[in-house]
């Protein structure tokens, strides 16, 4: 079978179908129209096309389909990106008579399905194509682009500013549900990214028909079933080298995830049996972890005095590499603890200025982050150490003073990054 390139680097071809399949005529000759917002930054690329002469469960959405004369054609619309998701799949139902003749319109709307019709009532069609104006961003299909924009107007331009990428990968689907497509809460996370750094606002003005831009392709829906697995995956598979976000996050313990105040020690020895963990400390690891973030401990002290705090709160656990002095026999800012930490976590020279050090000690955590080239950011939550910088090394490039702040502050981070700073990019 003929192979029919889709845009985008490296994603498979769809399979293209031939001409001379069963019911490919009619479904070509009421192919929607549909017309996209002038800013819209996705465009559907296939159309699966079914044709249904008698009552029967869709194959590609969630409803029962009733013909309202002799048939129904199904399109499932194919979109790589929702601006709030990876992966939408939209829908319209054409229903025909015996002479061809288009006499329903019902199309997809936010998971309902609804009938189209103008404000006087009359069907969207042209010539014998449904014409439907395309929610920006979202997808959802509207007879009338003023009816659109006066009842949903508000919701759109926020789903598209403030709200963009805040479901990541859409994973509630029938592919996830059987499966056939999953993805990590790394990959979750560039989603995100990559869709907040498309947010827009929309036109509202809708003169990009897909009829001027490159042919919405079609397909029978049995192809477009096999082949968005494989579309999917390469989307996933793409993300690391394509959109900037962080390589690790280095953590300090004392004063940053440990109230030292509260901290016992054994003794006669330097090594701490217990302390309290500062406020919110716990929710914070929780959330960078949720949001798929690589930690690694970078601290001074023995071993033993982490193992036993981070154990205790059952942190330990959730960073990928523990880097401490009393294993490197360095203290910080020497640069062999940050040269562990980084090959620790796999990470190279040219993935420091993507990576941030956390810490409360302006002379230690500070200093030697600065010098070795990565994102500095000071915890002034504890008073037990000088707030204010003596050396330009000890000046931090970022400050907080709850690290319940931090999260928020990464993804600020992450989202003002250079374009270079992918996985495997240079700056």
């Amino acid at each position: 079978m003929m192979q029919l390139p889709v845009p985008g680097r490296h994603l498979p071809a769809l399979p293209l179908s031939s001409t001379a399949e069963p019911d490919f005529e009619l479904a070509k000759r009421h192919l929607p129209i549909l017309m996209l917002d002038t800013a819209e930054p996705f465009a559907p690329l296939v159309a699966g096309y079914a044709v249904y002469r008698e009552k029967a469960k869709s194959r590609s959405s969630k409803f029962r389909l009733y013909p309202r004369a002799a048939a129904i054609i199904e399109y499932a619309l194919w979109y790589d990106w929702d601006i709030q998701h990876l992966y939408d799949l939209e829908h319209v139902w054409v229903h025909i008579d015996d002479t061809g003749q288009v006499v329903t319109v019902e199309a997809s709307r936010h998971g309902a399905r609804l009938p189209m019709r103008r404000p006087d009532q009359t069907l969207p069609v042209e010539g014998q194509r449904p014409l439907l104006y395309v929610e920006p961003g979202k997808h959802a299909h509207w007879a009338d682009p003023a009816e659109m924009k006066r009842d949903a107007g508000v919701l759109v331009e926020a789903m598209c500013s403030a709200f963009a990428g805040d479901q990541g990968i859409h994973l509630s689907n029938r592919f996830s549900q059987q499966g056939q497509i999953c993805a990590s809460l790394f990959e979750n996370r560039l989603a995100r990214l990559k869709l907040k750094r498309l947010a827009f606002k929309p036109s509202w003005n809708f003169n990009n028909s897909l009829d001027a831009q490159p042919a919405l392709q079609l397909v029978p829906w049995e192809i477009l079933e096999d082949w968005i697995p494989q579309r999917f995956e390469a989307l996933v598979s793409e993300l690391p080298g394509t959109v900037p976000h962080l390589a690790a996050v280095f953590l300090d313990c004392g004063d940053t995830l440990v109230d030292e105040r509260t901290e016992v020690k054994r003794p006669g020895t330097d090594i701490v049996i217990t302390g309290d963990l500062i406020p919110g400390a716990n929710a914070m690891i929780s959330e960078l972890k949720a949001a798929g973030h690589r930690l690694c401990l970078v601290a001074d002290g023995p071993r033993e005095t982490f193992e036993n705090l981070l154990q205790l709160h059952d942190l330990w656990t959730s960073f990928d590499a523990h880097i401490i002095s009393g294993d490197i026999g360095e203290l910080k800012p020497s640069p062999k603890m940050f040269q562990a930490a980084c090959a620790a976590m796999g990470l190279h020279e040219n993935d420091r200025d993507r990576t941030v050090m956390v810490g409360n000690n302006l002379e230690r955590d500070i200093v030697g982050a600065n010098r070795f080239g990565l994102i500095s950011i000071f915890l002034a939550w504890s008073t037990r150490r000088s707030h204010k910088p003596r050396l330009r090394d000890e000046r931090p490039r970022l400050t907080i003073r709850q690290i319940t702040e931090l999260p928020g502050l990464l993804e600020r981070i992450e989202l003002s990054l250079p374009n270079s700073a992918v996985q495997g990019g240079r700056t």
